[in-house]
């Protein structure tokens, strides 16, 4: 069966791991031809593309296109067939398995070393791109023109790389890497929205899994929920879950959370008998001051002003 898999714990015992911290090495193991650049390197797939057959971490950004012959790919619990291509994006040390994989089409595989970006705008910018944090299962799944733009731009950094590289190929090569981590991050804003039709707002169902959270007395058991909870209880990864709401509210994943605290705070404030320090602890804060400033932070004034405002003291 076809797998492809990324994760960013540390449940594959390091005996069976490999870390590439060069290309030559990671070639090499693999059967492609050596890099045309020790620091940058592309593989297109035909039919089929193997990396290993076990997991394994690298100091390299990858960026994959494929178009798998058959299997579901499911976003939390809504699937996506496989009629269009899709992108996946990995970041250095992101433990990595693909093993069996076979495509429709073509497919490209591209690795940039760390150092290749040093001293380049993409060293900063590319850290921006949350998308290297997803989960594979939260790839990008692109229609036939978005397909296009992306084969044009790979297709101009093929060129640039097997020609005799001179002074303007990182450059060149470089540039056209930042247009395909622009198109992708259009392309997931594209991608959000359409999840959203097909699977009803995220922020719903993020907001009724908070509600049962503090409906259930677990922020006194066991504190405030956090991003990674969240995260689980939807069947996402931390950052995709993040982007998502940021896309449909404006607000991200812990935003939301302090939004909700905050609205159960003021009920407390207004309605229990219990100092400021109390309801503090009740809502999960060990830091009776940090919940202080995360309300003054929200409301604009200090939790005991607002209690001694709704006393009309």
């Amino acid at each position: 069966m076809p797998e492809l898999c990324s994760t960013h714990g540390s449940g594959l015992k390091s005996d069976h791991m490999i870390h590439f911290s060069n290309l030559s090495a990671l070639h090499r193991e693999n059967g492609f031809p050596p890099p045309e650049n020790p620091l940058f390197s592309i593989y297109r797939c035909d039919k089929t593309c193997t990396i290993g057959d076990r997991a394994f971490t690298s100091d390299f950004y990858m960026i994959g296109f494929k178009k798998l012959k058959a299997g579901v790919i499911k976003y939390g619990r809504t699937a996506y067939d496989h009629q269009n291509g899709s992108m996946s994006f990995m970041s250095p040390r992101q433990i990595i398995q693909m093993k069996g994989l076979e495509f429709e089409e073509d497919g490209f595989l591209m690795f940039i070393h760390e150092d290749f970006i040093n001293g380049h705008v993409l060293h900063s910018d590319i850290k921006r791109y949350t998308f290297f944090d997803y989960e594979v299962d939260e790839a990008l799944h692109l229609s036939p023109k978005e397909e296009e733009i992306i084969w044009d731009l790979y297709k101009k950094i093929e060129i640039e790389y097997y020609n005799n590289q001179d002074e303007y190929s990182r450059n060149i090569i470089l540039a056209h890497i930042g247009s395909i981590l622009q198109y992708a991050q259009r392309f997931y804003k594209r991608q959000f929205i359409h999840r959203t039709n097909i699977a009803g707002k995220t922020v719903s169902k993020f907001n009724a899994i908070l509600a049962e959270y503090f409906n259930g007395g677990l922020l006194h058991d066991k504190g405030l929920p956090s991003v990674n909870y969240m995260a689980e209880q939807l069947h996402l990864s931390p950052r995709y879950l993040s982007d998502l709401l940021k896309q449909e509210t404006g607000k991200t994943a812990i935003e939301l959370i302090h939004i909700s605290l905050i609205s159960e705070a003021k009920n407390l404030l207004k309605s229990a008998d219990q100092s400021v320090a109390e309801i503090a602890y009740n809502l999960g804060f060990e830091n009776p001051p940090y919940f202080s400033r995360l309300f003054r932070k929200e409301v604009g004034m200090s939790p005991n002003q607002f209690k001694r405002q709704a006393s009309g003291i």
